[in-house]
Formats: structure tokens, C-alpha cells, sequence
């Protein structure tokens, strides 16, 4: 079995810290191939992406790179609520800091529903350092399905026993992580949002991964971030979460995506 190299991390982004996680495999690649950045879905953080990162690193030989957002896991708290443009502020003032202090000159942007939009609006703004794209459940607008989804996840978490689980990755700032979500995306101010623009940007080869079945958001999304620009996959019977309901053929898609450029 491979043995993935583990470490952690503390970031500064300005007066507060960022927690993060590399694995990195002993390939020789691992140190001349871009590593891959791994942005997390808006419930997120890097222990929900539960094995996955570091089966990545194994299968493609690249180092992989997680972080935990301001606000969310291990990073420290945000000290405000959402801007309505957080997608691409991400992209603006986040993903520079992590590459000056973690190294990084090159990158493979991938990531999870929410995730995969910052990773698209990543691709976008870096296009001369963003090598390929990944997105995993992404969303490119606003689809009644989305809303339907978010005020199913608003019910459930009524009960105690779903936020008990939820804070155990996120503490006391739990109930900060889902206004974050929920406000953000119910919020009518937010209704017009799209990936319009980073979209258009895109210079790299992409691979936009869907579950069939997933509750937020209809196959349109990975048709319209892949047409022109790379491959929709979708994934027969899956749902919002491909990384652990097909782990393995997630990892796959993307090792074989990855190897082809």
C-alpha cells in the first residue's frame, strides 16, 4: 500500500488562521506534477472529505491540498456573514495566500458542490497557473431544484440530533455554517447569481462530475461547465456527495482525466 506523507498546517490570512492538509505520495511525480487544490461544499471541511483526498494523492501520484474556509472546521471564526460575492472572493483573496505560503506555483482547482464554483471562479482568475479543472456536484445558477434541496437540508436540521452531528466538525460556530448556507442561498438578493462569466474565462481542460440523482442541482450544471471545454461525467444513481457514495470511481475519473493532458 502507498504511504501518503500527512501534514498539517496553520495559514495566515490576515489577523486570522486557516487550518490545512496536504498528503503527498512518495511518487516522483508527486514533487514536479501541480499539486491539486480541494475546495469543500458549504457544509463543509476537511474531515468530511473522509478518505478521499489522500486516494486521490495515491492514484495520481500528486500531492492533493485541503483547507478548511474562514468559519468552517479548524480555521478560525468568520467575524461577519457572507458577502453575496463569496464564490469569487474566494477565488481573489484565499487561493493566493494558500499558494505563497503552502508553495504552490501551479494547481489542479477541484471541488465540491459550492466548492466547484470557487474552483471554476479559481480556473477563471488564475488561467496561467490553473492547469485543470474539476468540479464535483458544482452549480452554475440558481435552480429550483437547489432551493428545494436547501429547504429540505433547513427541516432536517430542525432536529437536534442532525446539528449535534454537524457541530462535530464545526463546534460552536455550527449555527454561523448554516446561515452561511441556507441565509446565503434563500436570500433573494442571491437569486441571480451565476458562473456566467468565470465560465467564459475558462482556458483549461475540465472535467465536471455529476451524480444522476442529485438533489441540488439537475445534469444542466455539468453540461454547461463542461460544453466546449472538456467531459460531463455523470454518475448512474448518485447523489450530492460522489466522493463517498463512489469514492472509487471518482478517483478513477479523475487519475485517467488527469494523466490524458
Amino acid at each position: 500500500m502507498t504511504t501518503i506523507d500527512q501534514r498539517d498546517a496553520l495559514l495566515r490570512l490576515g489577523e486570522h488562521h486557516l487550518f490545512t492538509r496536504s498528503w503527498s505520495p512518495p511518487a516522483p511525480t508527486a514533487g514536479r506534477l501541480p499539486p491539486i487544490l480541494l475546495f469543500h461544499d458549504s457544509l463543509g471541511c476537511i474531515e468530511l472529505w473522509r478518505s478521499f483526498p489522500e486516494k486521490l494523492a495515491a492514484t495520481t501520484g500528486r500531492r492533493v491540498v485541503a483547507y478548511d474556509r474562514l468559519g468552517f472546521g479548524r480555521s478560525d471564526p468568520n467575524p461577519g456573514r457572507l458577502g453575496l460575492d463569496f464564490v469569487a472572493d474566494e477565488a481573489a483573496s484565499v487561493v493566493p495566500v494558500l499558494s505563497d505560503q503552502l508553495g504552490i506555483g501551479d494547481f489542479i482547482a477541484c471541488g465540491h458542490s459550492v466548492g466547484g464554483c470557487m474552483a471554476i471562479e479559481t480556473a477563471a482568475r488564475w488561467p496561467g497557473r490553473c492547469q485543470a479543472l474539476v468540479t464535483i456536484a458544482a452549480q452554475t445558477f440558481i435552480e429550483d431544484r437547489t432551493l428545494a434541496g436547501i429547504r429540505v437540508a433547513q427541516r432536517d436540521f430542525r432536529d437536534e440530533g442532525n446539528l449535534a452531528r454537524l457541530a462535530r466538525y464545526h463546534g460552536d460556530r455550527t449555527p454561523w455554517v448554516l446561515d452561511a448556507w441556507i441565509g446565503t442561498w434563500l436570500s433573494p438578493a442571491f437569486a441571480d447569481w451565476d458562473l456566467d462569466r468565470p465560465l467564459a474565462g475558462l482556458r483549461c481542460p475540465v472535467l465536471a462530475v455529476h451524480g444522476e440523482r442529485d438533489e441540488y442541482g439537475s445534469t444542466r450544471h455539468p453540461q454547461r461547465i463542461a460544453e466546449g471545454r472538456g467531459e460531463a461525467l455523470i454518475l448512474p444513481g448518485i447523489g450530492h456527495v460522489p466522493h463517498r457514495e463512489a469514492e472509487g470511481t471518482l478517483v478513477a475519473a479523475i487519475a485517467g482525466f488527469l494523466a490524458a493532458i
